[in-house]
């Protein structure tokens, strides 16, 4: 039996018709296979596709989903995968596709690609996720890139292991929606009141949404956090520091000597964490965000600061590590057929699709 089952191919929505015909397909593979119909050849291949670096894969079952709803014949195509969110080694074999080569080659730009994506938004996320253990992280970097990408990697996100991500579209593959907290537009549009505009924003919004407030509006992140808890009691579930890095808190700059006190640093999350529960805030819950990085969380862990979540951003997206995928022809007609320096690699760990 399948470990788990995989995405249904309908959840991507597919342009099928387009890539049938190759239109996001590097030309000359969309030209191998005019050449190869043009002659009637139809040698049956083994493709094999990897990584080269050590990763947690994202993509699969989009990659799945295109050999299925844009292959020529997907019922000559016989394909072994892993599953999205599996470790793998560099080179370890992640799919292979067996089939007349003319029935799958216009897809092989579109496969290895979204494997690449998903796979470093994956990989990234699952990073940031164990740094922070066994802390909370909020998936938060849809600003950072085109709005197209978001469902995917919304997912990919999921798969590693972030407890939740912003938008809908994002969490649109696994039924669930996006996360929030009352952020500084609002807080402006009631002039720079925070507690007001939480206020407002628990009035308007159900009670099952957890009410988390940015409280560094007027760079005075204690006094902030006070006030909204204050103003908001028990429906406050938290509040959120994003100093910016340019910045020193107020609470800070009596204490300034021995480290940066710019942005969000220990020390605010300490003064802001002492100032709540001197007051009987206990419950409520900090988050930070802001510049985070896999090294930036490990340093506040190390350091036992009392973060309750991360949100991260943008550093979710950059190349922490090379995750482009190869595919290979490796055998033809059952016989090994591969480019010097490659060779067909077995994997025990690879599942037939169905």
């Amino acid at each position: 039996m399948p470990r788990r089952k995989r995405l249904d191919p309908s959840i991507f929505h597919l342009p099928v018709e387009k890539m049938q015909a190759g239109y996001y397909t590097d030309k000359y593979f969309v030209r191998a296979r005019e050449v190869l119909l043009a002659d009637g050849h139809r040698p049956r291949v083994l493709m094999q596709v990897f990584c080269k670096s050590h990763a947690f894969l994202g993509g699969l079952d989009e990659a799945i989903a295109i050999l299925k709803l844009c292959s020529h014949s997907w019922e000559d195509l016989t394909v072994h995968a892993l599953y999205d969110g599996d470790e793998t080694d560099p080179w370890e074999t992640v799919m292979t596709i067996e089939g007349p080569y003319d029935a799958f080659a216009h897809l092989e730009t579109l496969y290895v690609g979204v494997l690449a994506r998903r796979t470093r938004v994956g990989t990234n996320t699952r990073l940031v996720v164990e740094a922070a253990k066994p802390k909370d992280v909020m998936f938060f970097p849809a600003r950072h890139d085109h709005w197209l990408v978001q469902t995917g990697d919304g997912y990919a996100a999921h798969i590693a292991g972030a407890i939740g991500v912003s938008t809908d579209a994002q969490a649109s593959w696994w039924g669930s929606e996006g996360i929030g907290t009352v952020p500084h537009a609002i807080i402006a549009a009631y002039g720079g009141n925070t507690a007001l505009a939480a206020q407002k924003f628990a009035d308007a919004m159900p009670e099952d949404v957890k009410l988390i407030s940015l409280v560094d509006f007027e760079n005075d992140s204690v006094r902030t956090s006070l006030e909204v808890a204050r103003a908001l009691g028990p429906r406050l579930y938290g509040v959120r520091l994003d100093t910016s890095a340019t910045l020193v808190d107020k609470s800070i700059c009596k204490g300034m000597g021995d480290f940066d006190p710019r942005g969000v640093n220990p020390q605010l999350v300490r003064n802001v964490r002492q100032a709540l529960d001197a007051e009987g805030f206990r419950d409520v819950k900090i988050v930070v965000s802001g510049g985070f990085t896999v090294e930036k969380i490990r340093a506040f862990e190390d350091a036992k600061v009392p973060v309750d979540s991360y949100g991260v951003g943008s550093s979710l997206f950059r190349d922490q590590g090379k995750y482009d995928f190869t595919a290979d022809v490796v055998m033809k007609d059952g016989k090994p057929c591969a480019k010097v320096g490659r060779w067909y690699r077995p994997n025990e760990r690879l599942e037939l699709v169905e």
